[in-house]
């Protein structure tokens, strides 16, 4: 019996991208115990575990934010009698944090983030677009090289407990016709599509009686843009601050699609087994990020030879027209939509 101390802070769709692994490992191993550390915050994606998953929550924005606070908190955690170390990160803070597992000799083994293959991808002269592997294999391998071998079994959060959505209906609704949820945000301006031209799409959605539109996002800026196209237009419903995180993927659950960035809502979806839409511009899925299970053909994207011009979509546009999405359509989201859900 191996005691297993898994190790990924951020960020919270990487994390997200994590559990299909971890679960299928925990289910495939029952004499095996695994510790999952993460940020705190992000405790509550990993819902219906196994009983063999535990969780550990970590700040890097309060308490271990300074070296000094990481250094406590890694002096404590090493104590652990843990067999096993896997990173799954490899950063700065978890190359502390290994380095002294080490020193106490346990095993540690740590992703191949392919650094430098992401490096040619992105390059802005010779470019090398080749597909990376997935994320979620890269994860698995890290098992692998522990001796940690299982099968990839996971299909969903709600494949043993089925989702609760009555505490949802006042909202929602009853389940009439199709389900579509959008989550137009991400973190950065290369991952969105222009604003302007996804309430076109909304817009033309909210016409189709057979369809009720479902917005996700975060707070502020995002919330009160959301807000302004429910109050505007019929069968459209903003969620975001309604739901705690367990309902919220209860309802993504119970979506016929999802359209969304490149961003943690598609990897959330893909947790659920909820098909998903998703709009590329700065990135590209062949930078292993691309969402679980998902259809490699249900990528929206324009082909440009300056994409990909960045992994994780914080690079300035150097062209200064950021025409990876000003070229994208409203017409060619609705298309792909239309297909996907046969509407």
């Amino acid at each position: 019996m191996a005691q297993v101390l898994i190790i990924r802070l951020s960020a919270i769709g990487d994390v997200a991208m994590t559990i299909p692994v971890i679960y299928s490992a925990a289910k495939a191993r029952p004499q095996d115990s695994f510790t999952v550390l993460t940020q705190a915050f992000l405790i509550p994606v990993f819902m219906n575990r196994p009983p063999n998953v535990d969780m550990l929550g970590i700040n890097t924005l309060g308490a271990e934010k300074s070296l000094r606070g990481l250094l406590r908190f890694s002096r404590a955690l090493v104590k652990y009698d843990y067999d096993i170390v896997l990173d799954l990160h490899d950063v700065l803070r978890t190359r502390i944090l290994r380095t002294l597992f080490r020193l106490r000799g346990k095993r540690v083994y740590v992703i191949d983030k392919a650094r430098k293959e992401r490096a040619r991808l992105t390059a802005r002269k010779n470019k090398l677009l080749t597909p990376l592997r997935l994320m979620t294999d890269r994860y698995a391998d890290v098992y692998r090289a522990a001796g940690l071998h299982f099968d990839g079994s996971f299909r969903s959060l709600f494949e043993d407990r089925p989702p609760a959505l009555q505490v949802m209906e006042s909202v929602t609704g009853k389940k009439r016709g199709k389900w579509i949820g959008i989550a137009p945000f991400a973190k950065h301006r290369g991952k969105i599509f222009p604003t302007g031209k996804m309430e076109e799409v909304i817009a033309a959605l909210s016409e189709k009686e057979e369809a009720t539109l479902f917005l996700f996002g975060g707070r502020g800026e995002e919330e009160a843009a959301m807000a302004q196209w429910e109050a505007k237009y019929q069968r459209v419903r903003c969620v975001t601050g309604r739901y705690s995180l367990d309902n919220e993927l209860a309802l993504i659950s119970s979506l016929d699609l999802l359209v969304s960035m490149d961003s943690a809502n598609m990897h959330f979806a893909s947790l659920v087994g909820t098909r998903v839409v998703s709009i590329w511009g700065a990135t590209h899925p062949y930078s292993g990020f691309y969402g679980y299970g998902q259809r490699p053909e249900d990528a929206i994207q324009v082909e440009l030879p300056c994409r990909p011009c960045s992994i994780y979509g914080n690079t300035p546009c150097y062209r200064g027209d950021w025409a990876c999405m000003a070229q994208l359509t409203p017409g060619m989201v609705l298309a792909k939509i239309e297909e996907a859900l046969g509407i």
